[in-house]
């Protein structure tokens, strides 16, 4: 479980460099359907690495919020990410998307933090 962990802390930082360099084109070129799904998938997979790195398999939660519930049960620190501003987590990331250029910057930002908790938690060392 220990290398689908660091799988998923990677793919989910590969996702959110790519979601920050799309964010720092000029706002007119910025498109904000990759912005939206690349912060989703770097949510869910430092959600789902996070239960890899812990013994748990994520394949039963089926959403991000199922994904967010089990880590918080685990470490009750992850309550203080705030993630009642991403409007897609009950939903399977797969079918829902946004472009307001304000939506995705909070899907990013949200993603951007979870990366930083678990950086502060040293879970992610490299």
């Amino acid at each position: 479980m220990k290398k689908k962990a660091n799988d998923s802390f990677k793919l989910a930082q590969e996702k959110l460099k790519e979601a920050n360099e799309e964010l720092l084109r000029p706002e007119e070129d910025v498109v904000s359907y990759l912005v939206c799904k690349n912060s989703q998938y770097a949510i869910e997979n430092y959600l789902r690495g996070y239960l890899f790195k812990n013994g748990i398999e994520p394949s039963t939660y089926k959403t991000i919020e199922g994904l967010y519930e089990q880590c918080k049960i685990i470490n009750k620190k992850f309550e203080n990410l705030d993630l009642s501003d991403f409007q897609c987590k009950i939903y399977n990331t797969d079918t829902r998307y946004c472009n307001e250029i304000s939506k995705v910057s909070n899907c990013f930002d949200i993603a951007d933090s979870l990366d930083t908790f678990l950086r502060k938690e040293k879970i992610i060392t490299y």
